[in-house]
């Protein structure tokens, strides 16, 4: 470590945000330009370079964090871009949009602020690419085997970028018109600009990598065709099959998925709308689900310019610090933590009956009622215990007259065909089943990421995507170098 008593004189200093008033009125990235590189070096000067350092096991990618945060605080910025680098393929994305496991197991955290991992990792990533530290990597001689990756989530893109690195001709399926999957049309522009992901498309371009984009395989291309054409098939297209809510009302107009409405605000950023059909725009919004994409619509929704937002969130709130007894450290701990969006909307005033910023907390939706024609204006909802049932004389009625829905997904779409015509098998929870290679049913194919995992974190989405990329690499030449982080059964650190 370059300063042994770092972590005693220095406290915790995160990436600075814009202040709210500015930063709703665009839908740039909500921090400073140009205020991270400044503090960096002393945050990173924090790591304690521990023996045991915990960070690596909360982080599924095995990143190399006290290498590169000595690195950072010696201002080596080439050495920190290459160890970084060396475990993950995409660490502007993570570094943005990672919640950050690895903090939580930091051994500093067991008694004082973590170190601002997530903080240093986005500024060697942004560093590499401004002095050029990431350039291309073609292979230095072809395979002659071929790879389809159906899917350009981050799953799809890193085992595209690791299996084309190795050799073999690679094409990605992307079944919406632009790459990126989720990072795309899911991920607000104020989370994570999508300039960072253009970069990467154009880095794996120049490394040989194609794609094939409006390209839904088993719809638009037969899967067993696609089967037939290539040597290995990867199946990274995601767990988009989301939740219902079946509720009295749900039928009535203005009630949509998370995923019907973020897409199209992202499409405003792309320049294919002016104005996005779902618009908050003067509409008391109701937002059901307190996970991060329901906060991803609740950012959006604030700069729509919505007349009042309300967030839903059936768990009780937590507390401002980790429960030792349910969470102890370094597992990930339920504490209340404030993104963006709440600050925003805490800070606007975008519900004054919410019990935090624009949360609702402990609160189940009970009914909608609408007008009459059909469109939905009140969410009747509950208080509820902490087994989930219902408060007697709690029930209240919030205006609604847009409501979306943030309640997770359940597996991968079955709409497309794929799963029908390549013969897959399912796991019990409706995800592909797969072996502990990473193999499913059906000889060749392979299936990573959340269609296989379940829901998941962008870190293990990268994961996974490197260790299938090691285990097709393996299936086609019968060894392989690439690295595997993960197994398909490994899972989160819990109690």
């Amino acid at each position: 470590m370059a300063d042994p008593k770092g972590f005693m004189t220095t406290p915790r200093q995160e990436w600075p945000r814009r202040p709210v008033e500015e930063r709703v009125r665009d839908w740039d990235e909500v921090y400073v330009p140009g205020a991270l590189l400044p503090i960096i070096s002393e945050q990173a000067d924090r790591c304690m370079d521990c023996g045991v350092p915990f960070c690596h096991q909360a982080c599924p990618l095995g990143n190399l964090i006290p290498e590169w945060n000595d690195l950072v605080s010696r201002e080596d910025w080439r050495a920190a871009s290459d160890r970084l680098h060396a475990t993950n393929n995409f660490p502007e994305f993570t570094g943005r949009l990672c919640p950050a496991p690895c903090e939580a197991g930091c051994v500093l955290a067991i008694n004082q602020p973590a170190v601002t991992i997530k903080n240093v990792e986005c500024a060697i990533a942004d560093r590499a690419w401004e002095e050029g530290f990431t350039p291309a990597r073609p292979p230095e001689r072809l395979s002659g085997k071929t790879v389809a990756v159906i899917g350009s989530g981050p799953t799809g893109l890193a085992a595209a970028q690791q299996l084309t690195r190795a050799g073999h001709t690679v094409a990605v399926y992307e079944k919406d018109d632009r790459i990126g999957g989720l990072m795309r049309y899911g991920i607000p522009e104020f989370k994570m600009e999508k300039r960072h992901l253009e970069r990467r498309i154009g880095q794996m371009l120049a490394e040989g990598t194609k794609f094939r984009t409006s390209t839904a395989v088993g719809r638009d291309v037969p899967a067993a065709g696609l089967r037939d054409r290539y040597d290995a098939v990867v199946i990274a297209t995601g767990a988009t099959a989301w939740r219902e809510l079946p509720v009295p009302g749900r039928e009535l107009s203005g009630i949509y998925q998370a995923m019907e409405y973020l897409p199209l605000s992202n499409r405003v950023c792309e320049g294919d709308l002016e104005v996005s059909p779902l618009s908050a725009a003067g509409k008391h919004v109701v937002i059901v689900g307190g996970g991060d994409t329901g906060a991803d619509c609740l950012g959006t929704a604030v700069r729509e310019g919505a007349a009042s937002v309300t967030q839903l969130d059936i768990y009780a709130q937590p507390g401002a610090e980790r429960d030792e007894d349910s969470d102890p450290w370094p597992t990930y701990p339920k504490i209340y933590r404030l993104s963006a969006a709440h600050e925003e909307a805490r800070e606007l005033r975008t519900a004054p009956a919410a019990d935090a910023d624009a949360r609702l907390f402990a609160a189940s939706t009970l009914r909608f009622t609408g007008d009459e024609r059909g469109n939905v204006r009140s969410l009747h909802l509950v208080e509820v215990d902490e087994r989930r049932l219902p408060v007697p004389g709690t029930g209240r009625a919030l205006p609604a007259d847009l409501v979306l829905l943030a309640l997770g997904f359940s597996g991968p779409d079955r709409e497309d065909g794929l799963i029908e015509q390549l013969g897959l098998a399912l796991g019990p929870r409706g995800t592909i089943a797969r072996d502990d290679g990473f193999a499913t049913n059906v000889p060749g194919v392979f299936a990573a990421g959340d269609a296989a995992r379940g829901q998941s974190l962008i870190v293990w989405a990268i994961a996974e995507g490197r260790a299938v990329a090691a285990a097709v690499d393996r299936y086609l030449t019968g060894s392989s170098r690439l690295p595997a982080p993960i197994s398909p059964t490994d899972r989160p650190m819990t109690v």
